[in-house]
């Protein structure tokens, strides 16, 4: 039977909550009631043809009246004579909607919710109005997060760890695990000058937006070449420094490996002239500051799949004479049985590829060998690697 039953009627209306046009009534002026619902019926063709369950149907959508309304219209058969059927339905009130999809406690506690942010921060109920489901799922910590923005008002770039912020109830991990939100919050809540729009709205760039002091960045890299050794008391060259401290560097190799994988920069082999870095993905401002760097031979080791190849694009921004390092189509050829899948490829024009990483990168975006096809770094084999270093200038030690 596809004609409305009371579970479609709720249906309907916890979509409405779930939209938030139900929250919205809640809190403000304007009223949705009467509201009325889409209904489907029996037509007059089925009230003759299937009268029985039509019968059947008025009774299990009578029986759930109260909380909706029924309108009737009469339909007149030259069979069955005038009978009386659900035409339109209605929920009246408030009362009922909430009582339709048992709410009625998620809409007090919202209304608290609002109430408590125009006693305490009205510069935020644009945010809230617009989001207040999300003010709903964030009810236990709503009123720390008043207390957060109204510190940072009487606090503004407060130059201190987010850690280091005390206030009542607020635990040290609090302000990190709400960047999110509160980075929408406190942009309408803050004045403008004490923003810094140029720092980003992302989780990462909070600190700078907001004028905290920030964890510093750190680099991580291995000397290859034991002539190069910057600790001489030990062999084990795995070293990290701040990205400010790595800047002042000029270390002597001529060549620097860049490799995402941790068991590959681990494991990497000795190597004349040469030192290796443990990567981070997509983010290489840690990296940028080095100017040292661009006299060097960069090789960048990344995942044979779409994602390697834009993050290689990506490198080249900061450090275009870069080279790829086991990025081609023989070494992915090589390790078939090895491949995997790449979950969301990447679908964007990457202008800084040479044309044979464009026609390998091409190649995989239109599933040419197999779907998403991907080869992870750690998945080539150590003597691929060797021979690999054994083809360049400098051969392995």
């Amino acid at each position: 039977m596809s004609w409305t039953t009371p579970a479609d009627i709720r249906a309907q209306v916890q979509k409405l909550w779930d939209r938030g046009v139900v929250p919205t009534s809640v809190c403000g002026d304007e009223s949705i009631f009467p509201l009325r619902l889409r209904m489907k019926g029996p037509g007059s063709k089925e009230l003759s043809e299937r009268f029985p369950e039509v019968r059947d149907w008025i009774a299990l959508l009578t029986r759930g009246a109260g909380k909706y309304r029924i309108e009737w219209k009469t339909i007149n058969h030259r069979t069955l004579g005038a009978n009386e059927i659900p035409a339109k339905l209605w929920v009246d009130s408030m009362d009922d909607c909430l009582d339709l999809i048992g709410r009625h406690r998620e809409a007090t506690h919202l209304q608290e919710l609002v109430s408590l942010t125009q006693e305490t921060r009205p510069e935020v109920l644009p945010w809230v109005e617009r989001h207040l489901l999300k003010v709903l799922e964030l009810a236990g910590d709503w009123e720390r997060l008043l207390h957060v923005i109204t510190w940072l008002r009487n606090h503004p770039r407060p130059g201190v760890y987010l850690r280091q912020v005390d206030l009542p109830g607020v635990h040290t991990k609090f302000i990190e695990g709400h960047r999110g939100v509160l980075t929408d919050l406190l942009d309408f809540a803050l004045p403008p000058e004490v923003v810094d729009q140029e720092a980003g709205r992302g989780i990462g760039c909070f600190c700078r937006r907001y004028g905290f002091r920030d964890k510093p960045l750190r680099v991580r890299f291995r000397i290859l070449d034991p002539q190069l050794s910057l600790i001489p008391t030990t062999t084990d060259q795995d070293i990290t420094l701040s990205r400010e401290a790595f800047a002042q560097l000029d270390i002597a190799a001529t060549r620097v490996f860049i490799t995402e994988n941790e068991i590959n920069f681990l494991a990497f082999p000795p190597c004349p002239q040469s030192m290796v870095i443990f990567g981070a993905g997509y983010g290489f401002d840690n990296l940028a500051e080095a100017r040292w760097l661009g006299t060097r031979d960069i090789h960048y080791w990344g995942d044979i799949d779409t994602h390697g190849f834009a993050i290689l694009n990506q490198w080249r921004e900061f450090f275009p004479h870069t080279t790829s390092f086991l990025m081609d189509q023989e070494t992915l050829l090589a390790h078939r049985e090895l491949w995997g899948i790449e979950p969301r490829p990447e679908t964007a024009e990457l202008g800084r590829l040479t044309p044979q990483e464009t026609t390998l990168y091409q190649n995989l975006c239109t599933n040419r060998w197999d779907d998403r096809v991907r080869l992870e770094q750690e998945r080539i084999g150590f003597g691929f690697l060797m021979d690999a270093l054994g083809r360049l200038k400098n051969p392995v030690a």
